[in-house]
């Protein structure tokens, strides 16, 4: 957990250097009479947990690194209306404390494609707030399971599948180059490799990074 505050603390330090780099046509992107787009670089945080009625598997919980890339474009050069799309690698699961097993942590980790609407309110010179609403799709490509009273550990994917997907809410807000967010991912996949019962990944997550 230090180590992921450092290195955020780190970015949020240097992400201000890159809006010196920020032309006047980028600045006023908005509103230009053609149409736009924007590439962007993110960096984050998800505090993940898992809802389950599988009480070995319904867990409280943990924190983890999110990393990636995105591609904006704006879907009408009449509306501040923009279509983001992105690639990332992230961190879920959760952790459980019991008096029979002890703790128990659970790590998933996803190459995730989130697709949101975003509408950019101008409340500011260079400074726009932007709600948006979209959905997810990930697939797992590793992760472990550990059990510290026995001190043993498996792969993830014993109890659960590898795809997943959900609905992502959630606000940013950009001035010039620099951008933050927070939402919330809600899985409506049932991960459960049991037909019989359910889990269903949820996270909240915080973001930042910039857009060129």
């Amino acid at each position: 957990m230090k180590k992921i505050c450092t290195f955020l603390l780190a970015a949020l330090m240097a992400t201000p250097l890159f809006a010196q780099y920020q032309t006047a046509s980028q600045r006023s992107r908005y509103n230009r009479s053609d149409t736009e787009h924007y590439y962007g670089l993110r960096l984050g945080i998800n505090s993940a947990s898992l809802n389950s009625d599988m009480v070995d598997m319904d867990m409280t919980a943990r924190t983890g690194i999110s990393v990636g890339g995105v591609f904006g474009l704006q879907l009408a050069n009449s509306n501040p209306i923009w279509l983001e799309a992105g690639l990332l690698y992230s961190e879920k699961g959760g952790k459980t404390r019991d008096a029979q097993d002890g703790q128990v942590k659970c790590r998933l980790v996803y190459l995730e494609i989130p697709i949101v609407a975003k509408y950019s309110f101008d409340v500011a010179d260079d400074l726009y707030i932007q709600p948006f609403v979209g959905m997810y799709g990930s697939l797992g490509i590793a992760g472990k399971i550990k059990e510290y009273r026995t001190r043993s550990s498996y792969s993830s994917y014993h109890n659960v599948n590898r795809p997943d997907a959900g609905l992502r809410i959630g606000c940013g807000i950009e001035y010039m180059m620099v951008y933050a967010e927070a939402g919330f991912d809600f899985g409506i996949v049932n991960i459960s490799k049991d037909d019989f019962q359910s889990v269903r990944n949820q996270a909240l997550f915080f973001n930042v990074g910039v857009n060129f």
